[in-house]
């Protein structure tokens, strides 16, 4: 089939403006592999990308989409045939290039992975890389000594942003392996979906969201995963446990860190930067495949809402303002 439906963002008059559009597939950017595109999702940068904030996106008409899943129609690869089950996520995907709000998608080799067994194309995107995000988290705390059979004190995990898509797999994900998970959240309304995530704990978070009052505060975390940024960071680097770990992957409360270095010097703890296109190829097989040995897949039927391509632009704002819970997944074929 040479022409395909897509979302097409065009600017106009300093306005994004969204349309539904019949694409020709000579339209494409190069790359090795062609995919039919079955299932994307809508993360918070989608969010930014569709109302055009943070100049994303520098060239137009540009269809976004920074992840999705699919089957291969096309490869001049050796290391993937027609018919392949493939993922996708990061690489600017949706930013620098046409991404997965289409029903056709043509890229470089090297940005896809083959979709582990046993997991379906819109399992996958309600993974997303959200999901995918959490996991490279989890990951990095384990390799800075996070254990969920360290006992009661030491396996005490703070999720902040917990709502969210990063956040709603980070307490899945995290209390499946064994971890007591406590859940930041600013909207109270949400204790049983959070609870139902395995979150043994909520935060309000108007009391991590303010500027650290002392350099140290009371230990409570033997690690934490931070998908807010901001002051919201700042204060959790005072409550982590001596050489406890954040892992850091979201900037939804900004790029600023007013933080002293005094939790860094006295404390030993340390700061991880998790970014999901900086991530090298065996480290994203590796999370792939955790995701589909250890997410519980009933926990992310959950966390999970499908929608028809036409109604994402409608939903860009409420993701953009927090109102969403867990994860968007978007039917290409809806």
């Amino acid at each position: 089939m040479s022409n395909f439906r897509a979302l097409v963002l065009h600017e106009e008059g300093g306005k994004v403006v969204p349309r539904l559009e019949t694409v020709d597939e000579a339209r494409l950017p190069p790359g090795e592999v062609t995919v039919a595109v079955e299932y994307s999702t809508l993360n918070y940068k989608d969010g930014m990308i569709l109302e055009g904030q943070g100049r994303l996106v520098r060239a137009y008409p540009h269809v976004p989409g920074i992840d999705f899943a699919g089957t291969v129609l096309a490869s001049d690869s050796p290391e993937f045939r027609p018919g392949d089950p493939v993922v996708l996520t990061g690489w600017r995907v949706g930013e620098a290039q046409w991404g997965g709000y289409a029903e056709r998608a043509r890229v470089k080799a090297e940005y896809l992975v083959r979709r582990p067994d046993g997991l379906s194309a819109r399992q996958a995107m309600a993974i997303g890389t959200a999901g995918f995000t959490a996991m490279l988290a989890v990951i990095a705390l384990e390799k800075h000594g996070l254990r969920p059979d360290a006992g009661p004190g030491a396996n005490e995990v703070l999720v902040t942003g917990a709502a969210g898509g990063v956040g709603s797999v980070a307490v899945s994900l995290l209390a499946a392996l064994g971890y007591r998970v406590a859940a930041s959240t600013g909207r109270p309304e949400l204790r049983d979906y959070l609870e139902g995530l395995g979150a043994a704990e909520l935060i309000d978070r108007a009391a991590l969201s303010a500027k650290p009052s002392r350099p140290l505060d009371r230990e409570r975390w033997a690690g934490a995963v931070d998908a807010v940024g901001g002051a919201t960071l700042a204060t959790v680097l005072t409550q982590l446990k001596y050489r406890a770990s954040v892992a850091a992957c979201g900037l939804a409360g900004g790029s600023d860190l007013p933080a002293s270095v005094i939790p860094f010097l006295l404390r030993g703890v340390n700061l991880l930067g998790i970014d999901s296109v900086m991530c090298p190829r065996a480290e994203r097989i590796e999370a792939w495949n955790r995701l589909a040995r250890d997410l519980p897949l009933d926990r992310l039927e959950a966390m999970t809402q499908t929608v028809p391509l036409a109604e994402v632009p409608a939903l860009a704002p409420r993701i953009l303002k927090g109102e969403v819970r867990g994860r968007i997944v978007i039917d290409l074929a809806a």
